[in-house]
This record gives structure tokens, sequence and C-alpha cells, in this order.
């Protein structure tokens, strides 16, 4: 008895390749994110395989819009694998396009602080970086009117509050956001300022960003001057700026908040009036 052969319309081939372009580069991307955060290489390597990860994602959204139109042209199957590569691909190419376009609105400086004549110096954090990082010196008056004219809302906070509570709560803050802490000496009445230096990592990669924090007294407060670099990179995308702003925000709400006042003790009822010396009335 013959078998009869039902007749399978045969899948896109575009589609199918876009699908694996786009599975290939979700571990790509973690590979890339392992890479920079255990820093065992330097950032060329983790930066290297992050792109070729957005690249296979970028040749996942053109073959599965190439198939899009031949699986409608042609009514081959396919249309699942092709949706697949396309929401994977774009969510992958989502936060660099983002970044992208603030780039293009932001001005290309990567060394945020709030004193641009005399900013808090990288003592140890010096030593610690590469060849292949950037200056630890500051860019200078060039780079501190670009970020007027981009964050004019980065400057020193002056508290009322002595320097040594200033100091403790800007240690409190960095200790609370898991920074890693290089150098700490805290404010002397007199004769030297508090100072931190530790080191943060962005929120996605992990890449490493270098802050330096002063405590200055004046008179009976104090003023704190911080300073956030990026370690590579000639652009930052905003994000030293805002972690500026949100550190002398939160050192703010900390080192301000006054302590209550011990509330006065009752007069018992049963208690008798207090003796005076005044002579009775006659």
């Amino acid at each position: 008895m013959p078998v009869r052969r039902i007749a399978v319309d045969p899948a896109s081939r575009l589609a199918i390749w876009a699908r694996r372009f786009a599975g290939f580069s979700l571990p790509v991307v973690a590979l890339a994110i392992v890479i920079e955060r255990a820093g065992v290489l330097e950032i060329v390597p983790g930066l290297a395989t992050f792109a070729a990860a957005l690249a296979m994602a970028l040749i996942a959204v053109l073959l599965a819009l190439a198939s899009l139109i031949g699986i409608w042209r042609h009514g081959i199957e396919g249309l699942a694998a092709a949706l697949t590569a396309l929401a994977i691909g774009l969510a992958l190419l989502a936060y660099p396009s983002f970044l992208a376009v603030r780039a293009y609105r932001l001005p290309m400086i990567a060394d945020i602080t709030t004193d641009p004549i005399d900013p808090p110096r990288f003592e140890t954090i010096g030593r610690l970086r590469s060849r292949e990082a950037n200056p630890i010196a500051y860019a200078g008056l060039y780079a501190a009117e670009l970020q007027k004219a981009a964050y004019p809302d980065i400057v020193p906070l002056e508290t009322t509050t002595n320097a040594q509570t200033a100091y403790e709560a800007a240690r409190t803050i960095i200790t609370k956001r898991r920074w890693q802490v290089i150098n700490e000496r805290p404010p002397q009445p007199g004769r030297r300022d508090g100072y931190i230096e530790a080191v943060a990592r962005t929120p996605v990669m992990g890449f490493r960003d270098d802050v330096a924090v002063r405590v200055r007294a004046i008179g009976q407060g104090a003023r704190i001057d911080v300073r956030s670099a990026s370690r590579y990179g000639r652009h930052d995308f905003g994000t030293n700026a805002a972690r500026v702003k949100a550190l002398l925000d939160d050192i703010d709400d900390i080192a301000n908040v006054e302590k209550p006042e011990k509330p006065a003790r009752p007069v018992k009822a049963n208690q008798p009036a207090a003796k005076t010396n005044q002579p009775a009335k006659r």
C-alpha cells in the first residue's frame, strides 16, 4: 500500500538564521558582563565581546525583518522564529540606543567635580589606574565650562553640621552603596580635610568609576566637594553627574537631620508645691 506524504511548507531560512544569531547573542552579552565584573581582563576585551554581541543582535534584527517580507509574500513558515529573533535583538539594542541618544545630547566629558578650580585629587586611586586609563589630572577650564552648561546643579554642599558629622554621613552613604573604599582619613580640626577615595561600578556592565570626597571645615559648618570620573572612555553618558548629585543629596539628608529634643519631665499631680521665700500676704 503506497504511503501518502503530507506536503509541508518550507520554513524561511532567513527566520531560522535570525533566531540563531539572536539566541547566540545572549550568552555573548552575559560573557561580556562576566569578563568586566570579574576584573580579570582590562576593559578592551569586555567591550569587544559586548560589541560582538550587539553586532549579532543587529544582524538578527535585519534577517528577521527580511524574513517577514518573504513570509508575507510567499506564505511560508517561520513567523514565530522571526518574531523571537526580532524581540531578542531589539531588547539587546534598546539600552545602547538610549546611550547613543544621551551621547548626542550631552557633552563629551567623563570627569565631573563640584570644584573645578581645586578638584579633589585622586591620590591612592591614581596609582591603581593602568596606562590605558584616563589621566587623573582634571581636564581644566574647558571641561568646567562644558560641565557648567550641561549640569548647572553640580555645586558644593555646604552644611551647618561640623566636619566630622559630615564626614561620617558621607562614609555611611558610600558604605550603603557598597563602593570599594580605597583611602580614607577623617578630618582633624584646624589641621586637615576629611578625605575618601572609592571605586563605584556602573549598574549593567560594572565599569569602574573613581570617586573622591573632600570634607572641609568652614566655621562651625562644613563644605563637601565630590569628584567622579570614568576610568575609561571619553564620554560618561551623564553617569558621573548623576552620581555626584545623588551622593550629595543623600549626604545632605543624613547630615542635617536634627536630633529630637528631650521631652520635659512631667510633674506629678500629688507632688507638693515648692516652698517660696516670699512673705505671706496679710
